[in-house]
């Protein structure tokens, strides 16, 4: 068979079965994430039939996927939410850094994949999943609940947190010297205090630049600067990914609108590629000696998650039923988790268990969050042992 040929067989292959992995996510309710990676798995490396031809395609298109997932995340925010929120959260933040990061930094230390191993472990563990968490707050109808402001400053705090680590993480795996990475965290301060700047001074002017009325002209504008910005901001290492956060964030207003509606399809047909090649570099072999660790950290993120959302909650006010809700809400993790460890198994500068070990956790979390956001309120209002009520007292 003609090389073209097997490679739009085994690409429409790919393509139609990730369409049904995610109809049965919408069948059985919940994030199609686990089933796109389970789906990398069973064709990749080691798996039930390996696909070996449509590497370069995927490779691309995966890159393509993190900028999208990164672009319309920024898209979500205004500068000025950005700000108000790490002034409202900056106590909780710092919380759920320390409080998240250390199992994952515990565990590679444990497992002896030294300073860069924990480095990326901890920001494995650290991130939730703002897609994940959003769908779910929608579903469950708790947009309009006081604890949800609470939540998604924390993820904003969490988002900012990722421009200022990815730089810093890219630059480890690189393995540039002192001077060099003191160098990148440097370019990437300055790069995000400009955008930041820009995005809250004339920010109007950059949506000005790729809004049009009509949308082919808006899309090629739009995804065309998306990726020179990635692009420039990689080969300043800064992270490819952080460049597109940040062109998200400058752009506003109805512009910012309509560009999450037009890029919406294209990011989750893009980003569901990345998944896949995750899977696909994956070898499942890899996953059982590393399970028992997978569960160990989900077990103790849960925890974490909860602790961090509840004393967040706690400090704004909002009652022991509002709290549960606010913890439960942080535990899932998905795509921000796979794109570090991703960006670590590119520069092959960590262990393949490492990458077993982030599948075998972002599985457990991507399905057990959601769970868990329905089931706290439930369980919170749970009591084994009603109280009587006192029989009057006679005469």
């Amino acid at each position: 068979m003609e090389h073209t040929a097997l490679e739009l067989i085994e690409l429409g292959a790919v393509f139609f079965g990730l369409g049904l992995l995610g109809r049965l996510a919408q069948r059985i309710g919940m994030s199609p994430i686990p089933l796109y990676l389970l789906g990398g798995l069973a064709f990749g490396t080691g798996g039930i039939i390996p696909l070996g031809d449509i590497g370069d395609f995927t490779g691309l298109a995966a890159e393509v996927g993190v900028v999208l997932l990164l672009l319309l995340l920024g898209l979500e925010y205004s500068a000025s939410e950005l700000f108000t929120g790490l002034r409202r959260s900056w106590g909780a933040g710092l919380l759920d850094i320390v409080l998240n990061a250390a199992p994952g930094v515990a565990v590679a230390l444990i497992l002896g994949w030294g300073p860069v191993g924990a480095m990326v472990m901890g920001g494995v563990t650290y991130i939730s999943s703002s897609g994940i968490i959003a769908k779910v707050l929608a579903d469950l109808g708790r947009l309009g609940n006081r604890e949800t402001p609470v939540v998604l400053s924390i993820l904003v705090f969490e988002d900012l947190v990722m421009a200022l680590y990815l730089p810093i993480l890219t630059a480890l795996l690189v393995g540039v010297s002192l001077w060099g990475g003191i160098s990148a965290v440097a370019i990437s301060v300055a790069v995000i205090s400009v955008v930041l700047v820009v995005a809250l001074k004339w920010g109007r002017f950059v949506s000005a630049l790729v809004d049009s009325p009509d949308r082919e002209v808006f899309l090629l504008k739009i995804l065309g600067l998306a990726l020179l910005v990635a692009g420039i901001a990689s080969a300043l290492q800064v992270s490819a990914a952080v460049g597109a956060f940040l062109l998200g964030i400058a752009i506003s207003g109805s512009t910012a609108h309509n560009a999450t509606k037009l890029l919406e399809p294209l990011r989750d047909l893009f980003a569901a590629v990345f998944f896949v090649v995750f899977g696909l570099s994956t070898d499942p072999a890899a996953i059982p000696p590393v399970i028992g660790w997978a569960i160990v950290l989900a077990v103790a993120t849960t925890a974490t998650k909860l602790a961090t959302g509840w004393w967040a909650a706690q400090m704004q006010g909002i009652g022991k039923l509002g709290r549960a809700r606010a913890g439960a809400a942080l535990v899932a993790r998905g795509e921000f988790s796979i794109v570090i460890a991703g960006l670590a198994v590119a520069y092959a500068a960590v262990p393949n268990d490492l990458a077993a070990l982030s599948t075998a956790y972002v599985l457990l979390m991507a399905v057990f969050g959601p769970i868990a956001a329905r089931v706290v309120e439930p369980v919170a209002r749970w009591r084994p042992f009603p109280r009587r009520e006192s029989a009057p007292s006679a005469g």
